[in-house]
């Protein structure tokens, strides 16, 4: 997510005014769990994450053949290192934007049970468009 620090949130601030801030709150073992289940393939940069997207054959670029490798920092105690690193410069950015009004926040594990309730509040704050209408 971004701003990820106060530094970036206060950089942020001189250039626009935020009226709405989502914040998702996700386990810490889930999150480390889908980081660390992600691979690359080094030449293409394609991604898979072994869940979600694994690629036809373990271990192997669905186009070329190839191996693929796990980069250094989504290695499970790598990925920890930096969950506990973002979780302590977030807490500041969320008490932030807390004080001013603006936080909204949700929590689960699985994409399709949180998203309809952000939908719902991205609904209610902007305004659909309409097909015809000028942009």
């Amino acid at each position: 997510g971004f701003p990820r620090t106060l530094g970036q949130a206060k950089a942020l601030d001189g250039i626009c005014e935020l009226d709405l801030v989502i914040s998702l709150h996700v386990p810490f073992e889930t999150l480390k769990d889908r980081l660390s289940a992600r691979w690359i393939h080094p030449a293409s940069g394609r991604v898979y994450n072994m869940e979600f997207n694994p690629p036809h054959v373990h271990g192997i670029d669905d186009l070329t053949g190839e191996p693929l490798v796990q980069r250094e920092d989504d290695k499970p105690e790598a990925v920890a290192a930096r969950l506990r690193k973002y979780k302590d410069a977030a807490k500041p950015v969320i008490e932030l934007y807390k004080s001013r009004g603006i936080l909204h926040s949700f929590s689960g594990t699985e994409t399709n049970k949180i998203w309809p309730y952000v939908y719902a509040l991205l609904s209610n704050k902007i305004p659909p468009l309409h097909s015809g209408e000028e942009h």
